[in-house]
């Protein structure tokens, strides 16, 4: 795939300098943009790439926000169409799943210690908002056994650091 990319970037750059050189502007801009999108989309995929090989202990490490973004490659990976919810008024789900018509709200946390209840509430109350059919806590940690509680009777799916080893085939400490 990053070779046909670079390919289209070399294609489109020849295509967009030939029409420069002999002032059709209009196709220059066109060949610029494309090849600006093809780009940026190459270096995304190698930023994001940078996630698909980490140790829990790196894991661990994590800010927040990049272990949100640290999920979000890895459930493309497993074959879900994801995307970030807003950052500062996210109603309780950090990211939103789509596969097979379903529809799964995430709420992502990255901790040093055990998850309470006040995440499996967030999750569940995000459910009706993002109008999704089921909701999932993932942690780096474990949680507490009120939070396992409170996600049986309100259909919580949970993930602990060993389901995300196992899920997402971690290897290392």
């Amino acid at each position: 795939m990053a070779i046909i990319e670079l390919t289209c970037i070399g294609i489109l750059y020849y295509l967009g300098y030939s029409a420069y050189c002999g002032d059709h502007i209009i196709i220059t801009v066109l060949c610029a943009l494309l090849c600006s999108a093809f780009l940026l989309s190459f270096l995304r995929r190698i930023w994001r790439g940078r996630y698909l090989n980490m140790s829990m202990g790196k894991i661990d490490r994590l800010s927040g926000e990049a272990f949100e973004e640290y999920l979000y490659v890895q459930f493309k990976r497993l074959g879900y169409r994801v995307r970030f919810t807003e950052a500062s008024h996210d109603y309780g789900a950090d990211l939103i799943l789509k596969k097979r018509g379903k529809r799964i709200v995430v709420q992502a946390k990255r901790y040093d210690r055990n998850i309470g209840i006040a995440a499996v509430q967030e999750a569940a109350a995000s459910v009706a908002y993002y109008e999704a059919d089921q909701a999932m806590v993932v942690t780096n940690q474990y949680f507490t056994k009120s939070a396992w509680n409170l996600a049986r009777q309100n259909d919580v799916i949970l993930w602990t650091r060993e389901d995300m080893k196992r899920r997402f085939r971690i290897r290392g400490v």
